[in-house]
């Protein structure tokens, strides 16, 4: 796959074959590729590798990568292919998301709002590959780890959760037990890692959705103005034959 591929001369509006193949400049890529490297990791240390869920977070991670790229490749024949793919990775990034949902509230963790202050420190960091991310979980782990300090359960509680509302601090899915049998529980020194990790992922995922959102309807505006390959194609011959 060539991520550099380019045509020459001419306006994307009149050049048969347009720029396409820079998927690498595109900040969704870059963000999809950060969640796939960061669910690998996740998986591999929280989940187990016998469970179907494994397999799924692992492939709509890497479904949302490779549709980005692949989509940007075949623009340059196909608009509909582009946006096709490129709504099956926003769809796959979606679906990624319920399955870190689906993690925190089986094991009966916080899922954190937007604003909770672990998060925010996240987001000023901006990370932008897996080693960043793991050193900001190791950092809040250290952060915790000073207070001395454990919830009603025994859990390690991070000074952001004790100073947080309650609401945000511990924001039940449900107030009945849903811990379903066939979830294996986290060893104790897991939990605050899974817990920071899991929440970060679904902040990237947010941020990638959105992105992913705002470029489908660029494309459809794009594909609306100057049609596809085979519009394009229809004009040219016209050109030539008039």
């Amino acid at each position: 796959m060539n991520d550099g591929n380019r045509s020459g001369g001419g306006t994307d509006d009149d050049r048969l074959i347009p720029k396409h193949g820079g998927f690498r400049d595109l900040k969704t890529f870059q963000l999809s590729e950060l969640i796939y490297d960061v669910t690998v990791r996740f998986c591999h240390r929280f989940v187990s590798p016998r469970s179907r869920t494994f397999d799924q977070m692992v492939q709509a991670a890497r479904s949302g990568r490779q549709n980005i790229a692949e989509g940007s490749v075949d623009s340059a024949t196909s608009k509909k292919i582009e946006l096709k793919l490129t709504g099956i990775a926003k769809g796959s990034q979606q679906e990624l998301a319920l399955d870190f949902e689906d993690f925190l509230r089986q094991r009966e963790l916080p899922l954190w709002a937007p604003d909770h202050p672990a998060l925010s420190r996240f987001r000023a960091l901006r990370c932008d590959n897996l080693h960043a991310f793991r050193v900001w979980v190791a950092d809040e782990v250290r952060r915790a780890g000073t207070l001395q300090d454990t919830d009603r359960h025994g859990r390690p509680r991070a000074d952001t959760d004790r100073h947080s509302p309650p609401n945000v601090r511990a924001r039940p899915h449900s107030s009945v037990s849903v811990r379903a049998p066939s979830v294996s529980p986290l060893a104790p020194r897991e939990v605050l890692p899974a817990t920071l990790a899991a929440n970060a992922a679904l902040s990237l995922l947010n941020v990638s959705t959105y992105l992913l959102e705002r470029q489908i309807q660029s494309l459809a505006r794009e594909f609306e103005r100057n049609g596809g390959f085979t519009e394009r194609l229809y004009r040219r011959r016209s050109a030539l034959r008039g």
